[in-house]
């Protein structure tokens, strides 16, 4: 194998496949990169067993080939190289000849017959969506995904998709995050993607009005962000009847500002801690919200206007889920909704159902 290739290009495609790189493998080719090298194009792809990231490059290839290079040594190498042109050869003993300038590396490869092969599916549903759409809605859901690897069905989110609406949602037994757009397609289906794969497609979408295309077959979805493929296997199991979970009512209705809210809990969240914890307690009164909390570290008090339609109450929560939920509405001013002090918050936007983020309460023991 022999081929020339544009710095700029190998760095960025070698910093992406490598994230789907094991840095723990008992099999040496999945810490590596595979490169492809035919008809003056690169193809590079990183493949931890779970999620594959391939992309393509453009490349002067001389003679065609491929091999697997580990991916740490080569991403530090091709970073450092001072040259634009870089020059790569391999010959029969697997070994991989790099060249810039007056610059030049031998390191060692594995063939590429010990790389497993990235799982090829049929096509059930393809479903097309804007990069802006889609980044949009998969980080203001994220946040929710659970990382508690004794519920898997949770560690990934549910992508309900209708012929005029893409939902995506999110749980971890403590908070939920929906968000919905509306779009065009012929589809009728869920399935729930990994939080590890909607993590690398944040990374990969970049800030414009460009296509990303799922498709998704019985078992893997496919994400085609513009040169990149990201293949991740599909969660399987039943995701909770999430619409069971949201309370109906909306005995207690307020219009906050997103922003005091958010800084008056930050402020309370100052007595607390990994280590010493304690709920955040909302006195929700017909025309302000008091807020307090109590630790072994201290006491604090604070108090924002608000307008509150229906009764009083007093709730408390864990301060990081209420600041999370918060943080990802991106909205000035929100609607919060209660129903009693042992019922979730909802926080919906003023206008519009784009999202639904719910927050369930802790008990509150003591008064301040």
């Amino acid at each position: 194998m022999k081929f020339r290739v544009t710095k700029s290009d190998i760095v960025q495609a070698v910093q992406n496949v490598s994230r789907a790189v094991s840095t723990k493998a008992t099999l040496p080719a999945l810490e590596g990169i595979l490169i492809k090298a035919y008809d003056n194009t690169l193809t590079l792809s990183g493949y931890d067993l779970e999620l594959g990231i391939t992309t393509t490059v453009e490349a002067s290839v001389e003679k065609e080939g491929e091999i697997v290079v580990g991916a740490k040594i080569f991403s530090d190498i091709v970073r450092k190289l001072p040259e634009e042109i870089l020059s790569f050869e391999t010959d029969e003993k697997m070994i991989i000849y790099i060249n810039s300038g007056k610059v030049d590396y031998q390191i060692v490869g594995i063939s590429s017959v010990e790389y497993p092969d990235i799982p090829t599916f049929d096509t059930l549903d393809e479903i097309k969506i804007s990069a802006k759409v889609l980044r949009d809605m998969i980080k203001h859901t994220i946040y929710a995904v659970s990382d508690n690897i004794a519920k898997p069905i949770y560690t990934g989110s549910l992508f309900e998709v209708t012929p005029e609406e893409l939902k995506i949602i999110a749980i971890d037994g403590y908070r939920m995050a929906i968000c919905s757009e509306k779009i065009t397609c012929d589809s009728n289906t869920r399935f729930i993607v990994p939080g590890k794969m909607q993590s690398e497609i944040l990374k990969l979408i970049g800030d414009d009005e460009k296509e990303v295309t799922l498709s998704v077959g019985q078992r893997h979805v496919n994400f085609s962000v513009e040169n990149y493929s990201v293949n991740s296997r599909l969660i399987e199991g039943t995701f909770l009847d999430y619409n069971t979970t949201i309370p109906k009512g909306d005995a207690t209705k307020l219009k906050v500002n997103t922003r005091e809210l958010m800084s008056a809990v930050e402020r309370m969240s100052l007595l607390t801690s990994e280590r010493v914890q304690s709920p955040v307690r909302f006195s929700i009164l017909k025309d302000s919200i008091k807020l307090s909390c109590k630790t072994a570290v201290g006491r604090a008090t604070d108090e924002i206007p608000v307008d509150t339609i229906g009764d009083e109450v007093v709730i408390g929560f864990n301060n990081k889920y209420i600041i999370e939920a918060l943080r990802n509405t991106e909205c000035d001013e929100v609607n919060v909704i209660l129903n009693g002090g042992l019922s979730p918050m909802i926080i919906k936007p003023l206008e519009g159902d784009s999202f639904l983020f719910l927050v369930v309460p802790m008990r509150l023991n003591d008064e301040i």
